[in-house]
This record gives C-alpha cells, sequence and structure tokens, in this order.
C-alpha cells in the first residue's frame, strides 16, 4: 500500500533517552503504512542546511537503535532557523523532497517552532514562487504543513501529558546516584545535597526525593513556606540524626526559590547547613549524567507507543488540521492541541515568576501534588504525637506471596503514615505462616528506616493460601493481639487469602475487620490494576539481561531464545519483547502451536540469510507446556545448523531481584497511603470492608473482595481484563524483516 506520504522525522532541543525508540517506531510504522520517511539530521539546523542532512530511511536504517541514549539523527541548536530567511531555506529543502509532513520531537521549545512553521508555511511558499526558487506548481502542490509533536524531555514539564520520553530514565539515573551517595553517607554521618535538573519544574527533584527517602527537597513550584527556611531545614535534618539517623540527604532542582523569587544554589544550601550543623556538606551535581545512557523500559516502551501513533495521526489527518501533540494520560496513548499545551506549559514558568505557587501547583498533575502532601510526612525526623483522646486504632501490615521489589517501600510507607496519624503499627514477620504463629510485633517510626531502596522483603513473606487449621490460628493471633485493621501486600496468594478470609467470616468473627490487598507481584497478574509493585523493577532487569545478550548474540549469528517469568501472564514478555525488539514473543494468551513455529523458523532463515546476525525470541515460561524452551531451542537449532546457532537464556530469580525502579518505589507508597487512609476511614466508621485497590485507566480504585471471583480466570491466574494485549499489533509490527512482513 503506497499512500503517496513523504514524512520527516527530527529530533531537537535537549536530547532525551528514548529518542531513538521513538524514531524507530515513526520510520518503521511509515514504511509499514506505505510512505516514504526521511530523517532530518542535527534538527533544525539539519532542515536549513539541506542536502546531506536530509535523508531517505530504509527499515534497517533504525535497527539496533532501541537501546541507544541520546538521539542517532542527532540535535543541535538553530539561530538561522528563528529568522524567516532560515524558515524560507528549511521549507525549500523540504520541498526538494516533496514532504510536507513532519513529526517533530523535542520540548516546548521546539514544538513552539514547529507551529510557527506551520503557520508562515503557505507566505514562505509564495515568497520562494516569487523569487524563482520553486515552481508554483509545486507550491500548489503542499498547501500545508502538517505538524505531530512528540515530547522528548527529562524535565517531564509538558502540560497535558503524565510522562515525557526521557523523565523516567532520568529518575533511575538519580535514584542510583542518590542511593550510592546515602550509603557512603550513612558510612561517616555525613550530610550531603544533591543538585538535580529541572528549571521550572521539580518532578525529578520531588520524585526522587520520595523514592529516595531524602529528608528536604526544594522544587520551584512551591518553596519554603518561611523566611527562615535555612533554618527550619537544619533543625529538622538535626532530629533525624537525634532519631537515629545516619545520613542527611537534600534534594533541590536547579530553579529552586525562596518565596521572594530568589534563586536557591547547592552552595546556598550547603553554607546553610555548615553554619548551623557545625559540619562540613558534600554538594554532588548530578548534571547531564541524568540525560545519558540507556533508556529504561518504560521509556522505550512508552517512546515506541509515541511514534507509532504520531504516524497514524498524520497519516488521518486533515490538509489544514491543526498542529497535535501525542502524549500519554491515565496510560493511555492521546492526541491534544500542541499550542493549548504548549501555552500551559509556559504559563507554569510565568506564574513562578510572579510568586503565584498556588496556581503553579494547580497546573501539575494530581498525582504531583499528592507525591508533595505524602513527602511532607515522610521527611519527618519522628513522628507526630498522638492527638489527646483520639481512637488508635491498631493496624497490621503484611508482606505475601512471593516477594516483589517495592514491598519494603510499601510497609515503609504504611508504617510512617500511620503512626503519623497516631495509630499503633504492627508489622506481621513472614506472611500468613508468620500471622498464624502470632509473629507481630509493633513498629516504631525508626523500624523501617532505610527500607525506600530495599529489595525483597524485610518482614518476610511465604506463599500459603491458609485454609482449615490455618484460619484458626490466624482467627486467634487477629484476636490476641486486638488488630483492627489489616493490609496485605502481595500477589496471587495474597489476594486469595483475602478472599478466602471474607467467605469465612461466618465460622470466624475476627475476620471482620477492614482489610486491603495492595497489589505487589513481578508477574502483574492483579484484577483491577494494570500495574503491580515490582513489575516495573522486573522488566528493566529482564531489559538489562537482553541488551547484554544481544551483544554477545551479534558477535557470532545466534538466536537466543529467552525464558522470562510471569506465570500464565504475558505481561513480562510482551512488554520486554517491544521495549529489546525481539523478533517474537510467546505467550500463554495466544497459545503456540507447530505451525506458528515452522513459520518462526523460516522468518529467521530469511533474516539470517540476508545478512541479519542476531536472532530473539521471547518466552513466557507457561506459554505452552509442551513446546518449551528446551523444544524450541533443539527445534532452531536443527533446522538453521549451517545458517545460525541457537542458545537458552532462562532469567529466572534476577528478574526477582535488586532495589526497586523509581516507578516501583513512588507507586508503593502512593497506593501504601491510600489504602491506609481507607482502612482508617472503615475503622472510623466501624466498617469491616474487603477489598482490593488499583489503578485503572489513570484512576485509583477500591475494588470489594467479593467481585475478585468474577474478576479473574482461576485456573490461570490473572484477570480476565489486560490492558496490554491491545499493543501486540504494534510490537508485531515493529519487529518484522521489512515492511512486507
Amino acid at each position: 500500500m503506497n499512500t503517496g506520504k513523504r514524512i520527516a522525522v527530527l529530533t531537537s532541543g535537549g536530547d532525551a533517552q528514548g529518542m531513538n525508540a521513538a524514531v524507530r517506531a515513526v520510520v518503521r510504522t511509515a514504511l509499514y503504512r506505505g510512505a516514504e520517511v526521511y530523517a532530518i539530521y542535527e534538527g533544525y539546523q539539519g532542515m536549513v542546511d539541506g542536502g546531506e542532512r536530509i535523508r531517505k530511511m530504509d527499515w534497517d536504517s533504525v535497527g539496533g537503535i532501541l537501546h541507544q541514549g541520546g538521539t542517532i539523527i542527532g540535535t543541535a541548536r538553530c539561530e538561522a532557523f528563528m529568522t524567516r530567511e532560515g524558515r524560507r531555506q528549511a521549507a525549500r529543502n523540504l520541498l526538494e523532497h516533496e514532504i510536507d509532513s513532519l513529526i517533530v520531537i523535542g520540548g516546548d521549545g521546539s514544538l513552539t517552532g514547529a507551529n510557527i512553521f506551520r503557520q508562515e508555511w503557505p507566505s514562505l511558499l509564495n515568497e520562494l514562487v516569487e523569487r524563482g526558487e520553486i515552481p508554483a506548481e509545486q507550491a500548489a502542490a503542499h498547501p500545508y504543513l502538517l505538524i505531530v509533536g512528540l515530547v522528548g524531555s527529562i524535565d517531564n514539564d509538558f502540560y497535558g501529558s503524565d510522562m515525557t520520553i526521557g523523565a523516567d530514565t532520568a529518575l533511575h539515573r538519580i535514584t542510583e546516584a542518590v542511593d550510592a551517595i546515602t550509603s557512603t553517607a550513612a558510612s561517616h554521618q555525613r550530610t550531603f545535597v544533591v543538585k538535580v535538573m529541572g528549571r521550572n519544574c521539580g518532578y525529578l527533584a520531588l520524585m526522587s526525593a520520595l523514592a529516595c527517602g531524602a529528608d528536604w527537597v526544594l522544587i520551584p513550584e512551591s518553596p519554603p513556606d518561611v523566611d527562615n527556611w535555612q533554618d527550619v531545614m537544619a533543625e529538622r535534618l538535626r532530629a533525624g540524626r537525634k532519631a537515629g539517623r545516619r545520613d542527611s540527604i537534600v534534594i533541590l532542582a536547579e530553579g529552586a526559590r525562596d518565596r521572594n523569587g530568589n534563586y536557591i544554589g547547592s552552595a546556598d544550601v550547603q553554607k546553610a547547613l555548615e553554619e548551623r550543623l557545625g559540619e562540613e556538606v558534600r554538594v554532588t551535581v548530578l548534571g547531564h549524567v541524568q540525560r545519558g545512557g540507556r533508556p529504561s523500559a518504560y521509556d522505550r516502551v512508552l517512546a515506541t507507543l509515541l511514534g507509532y501513533e504520531a504516524v497514524e495521526t498524520l497519516l488521518q489527518a486533515r490538509e489544514d488540521q491543526e498542529p497535535l501533540v501525542i502524549g500519554i494520560r491515565s496510560n493511555r496513548i492521546t492526541r491534544m492541541p500542541l499550542m493549548e499545551c504548549v501555552e500551559k506549559t509556559q504559563e507554569v514558568a510565568k506564574v513562578i515568576e510572579a510568586r503565584d505557587y498556588e496556581k503553579a501547583m494547580d497546573l501539575r498533575t494530581s498525582s504531583f501534588k499528592d507525591a508533595f502532601n505524602t513527602l511532607k510526612t515522610m521527611v519527618r525526623a519522628l513522628p507526630h504525637p498522638p492527638v489527646a483522646g483520639q481512637k488508635r486504632f491498631r493496624i497490621a501490615v503484611m508482606n505475601a506471596g512471593a516477594p516483589a521489589p517495592g514491598m519494603n517501600t510499601a510497609v515503609r510507607a504504611a508504617v510512617r503514615l500511620g503512626l503519623d496519624r497516631g495509630h499503633i503499627m504492627l508489622g506481621v514477620r513472614n506472611g500468613f505462616e508468620g500471622l498464624a504463629r502470632d509473629e507481630i510485633e509493633e513498629m516504631t517510626w525508626m523500624s523501617v528506616s532505610g527500607w525506600v531502596s530495599r529489595g525483597g522483603s524485610e518482614l518476610g513473606t511465604s506463599r500459603l493460601v491458609p485454609k482449615g487449621s490455618d484460619l484458626y490460628a490466624i482467627a486467634r493471633a487477629i484476636e490476641d493481639n486486638h488488630v483492627d485493621a489489616l493490609l496485605i501486600i502481595g500477589g496471587w496468594s495474597a489476594y486469595e487469602a483475602a478472599y478466602n478470609m471474607l467467605l469465612n467470616r461466618t465460622n470466624f468473627p475476627a475476620f471482620n475487620i477492614p482489610t486491603i490487598c495492595l497489589p505487589a507481584s513481578i508477574n502483574n497478574n492483579l484484577p483491577g490494576s494494570e500495574f503491580s509493585i515490582g513489575a516495573d523493577t522486573a522488566l528493566n532487569n529482564i531489559v538489562e539481561a537482553v541488551d547484554k545478550i544481544k551483544q554477545s548474540a551479534v558477535a557470532t549469528r545466534r538466536c537466543f531464545v529467552v525464558e522470562v517469568m510471569g506465570h500464565w501472564c504475558g505481561y513480562l514478555a510482551l512488554m520486554s519483547g517491544l521495549a529489546t525488539g525481539a523478533e517474537r514473543v510467546y505467550m500463554h494468551e495466544e497459545g503456540v502451536t507447530l505451525k506458528d513455529l515452522q513459520a518462526d523458523v523460516e522468518r529467521l532463515m530469511r533474516g539470517f540469510e540476508a545478512g541479519r546476525r542476531l536472532g530473539l525470541m521471547i518466552r513466557n515460561e507457561y506459554a505452552n507446556p509442551i513446546y518449551n524452551t528446551q523444544f524450541m531451542c533443539a527445534l532452531f537449532e536443527e533446522e538453521g545448523r549451517d545458517v545460525f546457532d541457537v542458545r537458552p537464556a532462562i532469567l529466572g530469580h534476577l528478574q526477582q531481584g535488586g532495589d526497586p525502579s523509581p516507578f516501583d518505589r513512588i507507586q508503593a507508597t502512593r497506593l501504601a497511603r491510600l489504602c491506609l487512609e481507607f482502612l482508617i476511614d472503615e475503622c472510623e466508621k466501624q466498617g469491616n470492608s474487603s477489598a482490593f485497590i488499583g489503578m485503572q485507566d489513570g484512576q485509583i480504585k477500591f475494588h470489594d473482595m467479593r467481585d475478585f471471583d468474577r474478576m479473574v480466570e482461576w485456573r490461570f491466574q490473572r484477570p480476565k481484563e489486560q490492558w496490554w494485549l491491545e499493543l501486540r499489533k504494534i510490537a508485531s509490527l515493529l519487529a518484522q524483516l521489512g515492511p512486507q512482513g
């Protein structure tokens, strides 16, 4: 199918991790849809220069770039494009290739420039005709310039999109750095000031402070509300040391200021603390390390989906359509008016400059505001004392099922937020086994110190789903410890256990207490939630391992069959396939037939015979009980023995280990806060609801545990509805050998 459309893609402004994934998706989607596609090298400068900087792309032009940081087509500041003469030259260069559709990947400045170019396009063409530089017929054939924007910005400062390309990876860089700094700071009982990017947006500073357990944060949208903020900050850090903390971490955004609009630099914070604490304070300015390196799994997938949608948008657009920007809202790819979003983005900077900080916060997302309010409690040295005469509830927290990165983060948040509300927080050791054995202890503020960044489960966990005598022992433990409410953090076993407790309430009255499940499973197979705590960390572990496997395979003309976890849920398989560019993903949801495997062998043969040096197949561990990883490897090895060799890679428990990703830490903290509020509210009104929490369509929802049965496929331990299955066609399209399959 040839659409006759010619599309150009460029990257502009500061680079952001994931830009290459977006370029790859744009090029391959456009070619698949029958359009011709060009890359403009060095951003707007390349458009002005023309010539070799505007190059026609083919399918293999973007092979092997998915995992690379930066942008392979380059970016540059361009003074010439800011002039009308420069834009006229750019228009002429585009018309030399009959291009009248642009996909621009950059920040608000780059997108504003694209809109000005679009508005001037007709008059620029008229001038070119008058100057004799193009024939009138050529101008008449291209009366309009179509623009679609993608936001590449590590600051995550663009209005209308929940996340921008590069922001998640930048958070990874910051949390890795702060985690490392924290260990050396604790060794020497030192204070560190860490400066991160964010000129008019405190997203990176705020979220990294929440994810790393920082003691203080300074962001442009909400400066300290007192003039003597230095004294307040120093006192907070001093109180933390007195309570038992060995390290003190202050994070500030580069655009931080006081309430009078005066900029606060890292040296200002350092000086203020040294004078008040009487000790040496170290400064770390992370700088461009936040912008560099390989993109995270999230950024690869996000950029891929945005690039795909950008092409679809262009191909469906009317000739005179206003420019659109593609973003993500409520975990769904959306199209938004470009200039409306740009103006709102730029309005934030204006209201900050005008010191209207309340409006600046209003222009941020609800999750940004929630995170800021949560952080106010989490940075306390000790909790507020209970209010005189208040009813203090005894709330138990436990982990259940397989360990998932982020469990400790959730426990820490629940314990500290509960204590700050004046309640008694109980920790249950070793899951339901421990609960049956009465392994319950009262938790203090410092009981969970340092847990924010630790993987595994400090409380311990077990996969026991209590039945029979276990239920009696658990009921007895709940009664003996006067437990008023129960927070269960875990996966399928946790949900099944909570459901069993609900069904047995008539037999065991002790179970008639408010109970809630928080989803924590690397399999991401729980109902009522699009994301489970731990799944993002597991996905990044897989992607990191596969990147290394691919480097090995390329050197030796080899196909790898990589087996990932998930039980009967193919989430990890599909999303890691999208993030690594796998040729094929095998999932239980789709099934595997011998006919499928024959077709895959033939495709591998065609690829290697055409010069490919790598084959990558990702298989969900329970995709098919007969056609297992060993069978597939043997089949591919036999059929391809004269052309390529085959190796298995069963990733195993490395997917479950490691420190939680920033996404998992932030999500765990947010969900723990909401779960705690649910339990306290139920206790105050003497309710006994049993529920599970999750994020669906961008909204936090509480589901009645009585609905668990109807929302799941019991046999395969997964939800009946899985949102990510709709991404299969995109993964399949981009992994083909060429536009014709």
